[in-house]
């Protein structure tokens, strides 16, 4: 008799996986480009030439590419169309992240959303080509088996993945008073730090 399972082919199936390495982002503003991303993110360019420059902040020899042309247009409707909705940096702690937020915050530079979203707090920022960043941090202390059972088992999760959204100058604040990373989360996931103003998820509604 022939026995069947009901593993999907592609889980039976051994083979090497890869790590992510870098992103490519196609550009009319180069040196706007290169000059936010070490604001923001830290990175310094490797190689720069006419035709666009390769980033890291890392070890690795590039985490963001950048290219340009005078052949490429503008996109005014890109947040309707198909594609990358952005891409994500994670940090070590929510300190980290609070600290960024701060930093930027003075340098007149703002996300268009914040949420927790149980897993992570994540606050979403607009690159000069408004292509979206979000910044991260892991609530579960970096513990990718312990977030990711949360994901698959959580009804919390399974009833809004999306998350809640939150207001970072409030989570600063309880930061400051003493509040520990797993309280501002625990807060911040019941519903007690969302903000005055709509979010702007650079999504169709």
């Amino acid at each position: 008799m022939t026995q069947t399972s009901n593993t999907p082919a592609a889980e039976r199936v051994t083979f090497a996986k890869p790590a992510f390495h870098h992103i490519n982002l196609k550009t009319l503003r180069l040196q706007e480009m290169i000059d936010w991303y070490g604001v923001v993110v830290g990175t310094k360019p490797n190689h720069q030439f006419p035709g666009g420059a390769w980033l890291s902040n890392d070890e690795a020899n590039h985490r963001i590419a950048l290219l340009t042309s005078p052949k490429l247009k503008e996109d005014p409707d890109k947040y309707n169309h198909t594609g990358i909705h952005h891409t994500a940096f994670e940090y070590t702690s929510m300190g980290d992240l609070l600290d960024t937020y701060t930093r930027l915050e003075a340098l007149g530079i703002l996300p268009h959303a914040c949420l927790d979203h149980g897993m992570t707090t994540s606050f979403y920022y607009a690159d000069p080509d408004r292509n979206s960043v979000e910044l991260q941090s892991d609530n579960f202390g970096g513990d990718w088996a312990e977030s990711s059972e949360f994901m698959r088992s959580s009804p919390e999760f399974a009833a809004d993945p999306i998350g809640v959204p939150v207001d970072p100058a409030q989570l600063v604040a309880a930061r400051n008073a003493g509040a520990s990373d797993q309280e501002i989360h625990r807060r911040a996931y019941a519903g007690e730090f969302k903000p005055e103003s709509p979010l702007d998820l650079h999504v169709p509604l």
